[in-house]
């Protein structure tokens, strides 16, 4: 049975199950708390969808929007496609498949070390300028011309913000011969039919609305030339409004230019692992806990903050409590939120359209948790 009432003023439009009318109660209380807070939030378990809702005033039931590095998860879950197909391994050099890589004592780094934020390469000297979003080949080629940050291989990491994305990419583009972008949308976003695109088509441009923030988006106040600011591209300019530039988006950098709703982020994450709508999961069990596994715990060189990372996947931790041991997926700049608990059955999407402050006591944080107690105690 589900609920579907109209919403009180201030309220929430959609549904939710009465199993879940907690999370709905809860999401109801946050925006009475904030009249301009505006999100989508969308749940399913066991391939059902049992949460649907949206509400404030600057967000609609079909609206899209940008989900920064939640884009990565995307990007993983296609990436896995080519790892439970054979034609990537985890274990092999980089330079198998990516023979320039193996320059400055790179040659040893493997996939499973460079996909999880291990191989110290956050980011390029001067910066990503605003073209280079739209040509990863070449910044590929800078990267692999690059000295690491730190020594690969002695178990320090640090997040790679820009650059993981282009990894993901070029390994795709050397083993495959194709578009990593492609590779999502033919097996992933049309066959599930995921509002979330790696590359948003002009087609669907009328149902984006810009990411919001309270003023321009200050600088970053990190130096420029320190690990953190080069990940950070502090020299060539603030990375949070990229979402909002048409170029950026339709180019979908694998990074963090994706573009979705929350039910999109659900769908990706719930077909990977349950199956939805009579469509069995398309990843194995295999693949995802060879995907899933923690590369990494502790303390990330680039942020200096605790955290953990599967194969380009977050793991949940007390920092960002997201899930059980098993969940996996990733957030974004914006708090928005994606992932799978394959424990419980859930795929999980949240989305914001006013920048939010992401970690611990998050919205999305809390609105998981509520998800997590209602199966407990049923």
């Amino acid at each position: 049975m589900t609920t579907s009432l109209q919403p009180a003023p201030g309220g929430s439009h959609g549904f939710a199950t009465d199993q879940f009318a907690p999370v709905r109660e809860l999401f109801d209380s946050m925006l009475d708390a904030d009249p301009r807070y505006s999100a989508q939030l969308a749940v399913y378990v066991a391939g059902r969808k049992v949460i649907d809702l949206v509400g404030g005033p600057d967000v609609a039931p079909d609206s899209l929007t940008g989900v920064f590095s939640c884009s990565k998860g995307v990007s993983a879950l296609a990436f896995s496609l080519l790892v439970q197909d054979g034609v990537i391994d985890l274990d092999a050099t980089v330079a198998t498949y990516w023979p320039e890589f193996d320059q400055h004592g790179k040659g040893a780094v493997t996939v499973r070390q460079l996909l999880s934020h291990q191989a110290g390469l956050v980011g390029v000297q001067g910066g990503f300028a605003m073209e280079d979003y739209n040509d990863l080949p070449a910044v590929a080629d800078r990267l692999a011309s690059m000295a690491p940050m730190w020594r690969p291989g002695n178990g320090t990491f640090g997040y790679h913000a820009l650059t993981m994305g282009v990894f993901l990419e070029e390994l795709c583009r050397r083993a495959t011969g194709l578009r990593l972008q492609d590779v999502y949308d033919s097996r992933i976003r049309v066959p599930y039919a995921a509002d979330m695109f790696l590359g948003l088509p002009e087609s669907e441009e009328s149902r984006f609305r810009s990411v919001l923030f309270d003023e321009t988006p200050a600088p970053a106040f990190f130096d420029p030339h320190s690990i953190a600011g080069v990940a950070g591209n502090v020299q060539a300019g603030n990375l949070l409004g990229l979402p909002n530039i048409r170029s950026v988006r339709a180019a979908g950098s694998c990074s963090g230019a994706g573009v979705g709703s929350a039910d999109g982020l659900a769908r990706v994450y719930a077909g990977a692992t349950t199956g939805i709508d009579g469509l069995p999961p398309y990843l194995s069990p295999e693949t995802i806990a060879l995907m899933s596994q923690e590369q990494v715990w502790g303390l990330d060189r680039v942020f200096c903050e605790m955290s953990s990372f599967a194969v380009t996947f977050m793991k949940a931790n007390p920092r960002m409590d997201f899930g059980s041991a098993e969940a996996f997926g990733h957030d974004g700049a914006n708090a928005a939120l994606g992932f799978a608990d394959p424990l419980y059955g859930v795929g999980f999407g949240y989305v914001p359209a006013w920048n939010e402050e992401g970690g611990t006591a998050s919205r999305s944080m809390q609105l998981s948790a509520a998800v997590r107690k209602v199966l407990l105690n049923s």
